[in-house]
């Protein structure tokens, strides 16, 4: 069927349901037999009818112009918009795509755009909020434009009217702005109504033992006669827990089904090729405000919708989270020195923690402006570093994480710069002003450490711990091991190390927990990878609390896919996987989740942990490390829970233990647990708030990183003779005499250029010159340490530890 060639051309569209479309059609059906025609309406981007967007000029373009916005101006009422004008070749439900800019990064570019909406036919506005992995697996167009799947619509005969408008902002480089450029978009008919979407509330959970759920069933358009689907419900364990029919009248779009009362679980949904997943959340939710030792990494920004954050954070609260660990890109926060531009970012927090979840901000890399060859990723003066970190904290998150994973990035950065740099941001987060409603300033959390190593150990040299509330770090398993992966050593590890350095009071948060899991493009975790990755959460839970860590994050929260990895505890649909579930158990049946000890005495290849609840009850963890399940015998149980948070029946004294962790519940006063004492925050002294920096040429810079892989010597390389500086600053209002002395180590010799005496302006820097030299017995490609001490009014100042190396 034919396109009016009038109508097309005056509404710039173009037809390919012509011959070519027959011929592509029959060959995409594998067949020789004339295919009906795909009916395709493409219309170019710069050819709305009305609009307030900007057109601009390029060859690669389809007509070589197209819709491009970029602007930090706010729109009015009606937002920034492009209507259009479609001739449909016939009603029906067409598939709707689209040459633009994604709103997330894609692996071709990292150039984004702002969340889009679409009115059809002057009907209300809707979000085109799809999750991240589905903008992530568009296929590249032309320059930092992909092919965008943006859904389903249903299209009457004739004319239609089709408006895109943009009301949110994205986050740029240079800080947020509306974005979009839009080439073309298409339609293509297919058959239908379809079943589009299966749901269970606005984020598919209720708590069991609440009222009464409900099963939706939405179609992609409206049936002319009674459009009939059959739907089946399994659990976790593969069993069917429901199954029946359910009709959308003609005319509707919609068919809704009473669930039947079902025990806690994840449960899968399966009706007309679709699959989802609803979780029923157990009776007593989890322990909320600082008892909470759950927390879950969400990337707000980057990976939620808009339209779908409130709703997103009442599911992380369902699930039992009570920390987020978020951040902003400091270049768009700061886009020029002292302008600070983030409200897109306020309104995330803000709208997370009215669900009751506790804010942990990090730091991200300076902006260009505040960088140098030499200091990259770092600012190149610390005090852009002091005001940035104070200007958070003025928005009162509940913790502010100086840093992300500075250990394995393919920068020269040393482990003294970032120590630098934490010393310093955390003066600024001290310094913050208070408010009324939030009087305890945040919490200074220590960078988040990829793995022990050398520049950890440099970081900790330059007794950075001292300005800290939290030690943190990350602990992943083998992206190898797909089958039950093992929990890293990375806990026992990182309180070895905190115990060398007399650090055994500071809490230590496990601030990236997860696993890898390889998925496919447009494929979700499957059914056994998704019991693989329940049963992880858990254990690494689990085992990260029992080695003496306070809180654990889970990474992530959203749905997240990465270069072929799935991370996240929710479908590409926003549906509660599994681990969601498992997790909502856990949380509760754990309560406060005091540790006391590994159980004893269990059979061979079972494992397991005590713990309080907090609630006057022992819950014991338990696990097989095998497929085969073993019996295990039990006394005074009060209630047995299996991994998804339902009740099991128990024979006797026993109980069967599998692979799927369980919880056996016994009443009654506890063991002595080892319960979290707060670690008191003294004031830092004005010694402390003088902070000291080495500073080298770029042609001195240490090697590169190499995302953590640079085998030693990791040190500046410096000649035979160097000269370098030692910045001093003081953060304090008042001036302050400091006095510097260099110590070299391994043959290495230090001469001041000037005065070690020095005065320090309130807020200021003053640099101190050295010539640094190798004596004749150092060897070259051989790290030593250089270390910088201070004294003020005979106090030390915590030194500044780097190391050299002759190349």
């Amino acid at each position: 069927m034919g396109l009016n060639r009038r109508t097309a051309m005056k509404a710039g569209l173009l037809t390919t349901a012509a011959s070519a479309t027959i011929l592509n059609s029959a060959r995409a059906q594998g067949t020789s037999k004339a295919a009906a025609p795909v009916l395709t309406v493409t219309v170019q981007g710069e050819a709305a009818t009305r609009t307030n967007i900007p057109v601009v000029r390029d060859r690669r373009a389809s007509g070589g112009r197209y819709l491009a916005l970029a602007t930090k101006k706010r729109p009015g009422r009606e937002g920034w918009y492009a209507a259009y004008a479609v001739h449909a070749p016939e009603a029906g439900v067409y598939a709707l795509t689209a040459v633009a800019t994604a709103p997330v990064e894609v692996p071709h570019t990292e150039t984004t755009a702002s969340y889009l909406q679409l009115s059809l036919n002057g009907g209300p506005f809707k979000s085109l909020a799809r999750s991240q992995p589905y903008w992530y697996e568009s296929k590249p167009a032309w320059g930092d434009l992909s092919v965008l799947d943006l859904g389903e619509l249903e299209l009457r005969g004739g004319a239609n009217t089709l408006t895109f408008r943009v009301t949110e902002p994205t986050v740029l480089e240079s800080g947020t702005a509306y974005a979009l450029a839009l080439d073309r978009f298409t339609l293509r008919r297919r058959e239908g109504p379809r079943l589009q979407e299966v749901s269970v509330g606005e984020h598919g959970t209720y708590r069991h033992g609440g009222e009464p759920a409900h099963l939706r069933l939405r179609l992609d358009g409206t049936p002319d006669q009674p459009h009939h689907m059959r739907y089946t419900i399994t659990d976790y364990f593969g069993r069917r827990a429901s199954e029946g029919d359910a009709t959308v009248a003609p005319g509707e779009t919609t068919a809704i089904v009473a669930l039947p009362e079902l025990p806690p679980g994840n449960y899968r949904v399966e009706a007309a090729g679709v699959t989802a997943h609803f979780a029923c959340l157990p009776t007593l939710p989890a322990t909320s405000g600082p008892a909470n030792r759950f927390g879950v990494n969400v990337w707000a920004t980057s990976l939620i919708p808009p339209s779908r954050l409130d709703a997103f954070a009442a599911a992380m609260r369902d699930m039992g989270a009570g920390w987020i660990r978020d951040g902003q890109a400091w270049p768009a926060a700061e886009p020029s020195p002292g302008a600070y531009d983030t409200e897109h970012h306020d309104r995330a927090t803000r709208t997370l923690r009215k669900h009751g979840l506790s804010p942990l901000e990090v730091m991200s890399p300076a902006p260009e402006w505040a960088m140098t060859d030499a200091s990259l990723p770092l600012p190149a003066d610390l005090r852009h570093a002091y005001r940035f970190a104070r200007r958070l904290a003025s928005k009162h998150p509940a913790a502010i994480q100086l840093s992300n994973e500075p250990d394995v990035d393919v920068t020269s950065s040393t482990g003294d710069a970032h120590a630098a740099l934490a010393k310093a941001a955390a003066l600024g987060i001290a310094d913050a002003p208070g408010s009324p409603d939030v009087p305890d300033l945040p919490l200074v959390v220590l960078p988040g450490i990829a793995q022990a190593g050398p520049f950890q150990d440099l970081m900790l040299a330059n007794d950075v711990v001292r300005y800290a509330d939290v030690w943190a770090f990350h602990g992943y398993p083998d992206p190898a091991e797909q089958d039950e992966p093992e929990f890293p050593g990375a806990a026992e590890e990182q309180r070895e190390l905190a115990r060398r350095h007399g650090a055994e009071d500071v809490p230590r948060w496990m601030t990236e927990c997860g696993a890898f899991f390889s998925v496919r493009p447009r494929v979700d975790l499957t059914p056994a990878q998704q019991a693989v990755q329940a049963r992880y959460l858990v254990r690494s839970m689990v085992e990260g609390l029992a080695a003496g860590n306070s809180r654990q994050f889970w990474f992530a929260g959203p749905p997240l896919h990465d270069e072929g990895v799935y991370f996240g505890l929710l479908s590409r649909e926003f549906h509660p996987l599994p681990a969601f579930s498992a997790c909502a158990a856990l949380t509760s049946v754990l309560g406060e989740a005091h540790f006391i000890a590994p159980v004893r005495g269990l059979p061979t290849g079972v494992v397991g942990f005590d713990f309080d609840s907090g609630r006057g009850e022992s819950v014991r963890v338990l696990w097989a490390t095998s497929s085969k399940p073993v019996r295990v015998a039990v006394e005074g149980v009060a209630a047995v829970y299996d991994v998804m948070g339902g009740q099991v029946a128990t024979a006797g004294d026993e109980v069967t233990v599998s692979r799927d962790p369980m919880y056996v519940v016994t009443v009654g006063a506890a063991r002595s647990a080892v319960r979290p004492v707060p670690r008191s925050r003294s004031r830092l002294s004005p010694a402390e708030h003088i902070v000291l920096s080495q500073r080298y040429r770029a042609r001195n810079a240490a090697p590169n990183k190499d995302n953590g892989d640079a085998e030693p010597p990791l040190g500046y390389r410096l000649s035979r003779r160097t000269r370098m500086s030692l910045d001093v600053y003081n953060f304090t209002d008042t001036s302050r005499t400091v006095t510097v002395k260099a110590r070299p180590a391994g043959g290495w010799s230090a001469r001041a250029d000037g005065p070690t005496r020095i005065e320090v302006p309130p807020q200021g820097r003053t640099t101190v010159k050295f010539t640094i030299t190798a004596g004749s017995r150092v060897t070259r490609r051989t790290d030593h340490h250089l270390t910088f001490t201070a004294t003020l009014e005979g106090d030390e100042v915590p030194p500044s530890v780097s190391l050299i190396q002759l190349k």
